[in-house]
């Protein structure tokens, strides 16, 4: 007797882990990713000097980013 085993992952299978997913959360989601990256390189370019003036250290740039501060 012959044993068959498909390995290859169905279309449907691979799209079944995006349900719920739409356009606008996509979009939400890379905005959300733009501004942390730009809030996070804004505040890198500054000096500590400068980082202390607004009351924080570089340790809280990635908190900030989050908006976790």
């Amino acid at each position: 007797m012959a044993y068959y085993a498909q390995s290859r992952i169905h279309t449907e299978q691979v799209l079944a882990g995006f349900q719920g997913l739409s356009l606008g959360t996509l979009f939400a989601t890379l905005k959300t990713w733009n501004d942390e990256r730009i809030t996070r390189r804004e505040l890198s370019a500054l000096s500590d000097r400068e980082l202390a003036d607004v009351g924080l250290c570089r340790g809280d740039i990635e908190s900030v980013a989050k908006g976790r501060f």
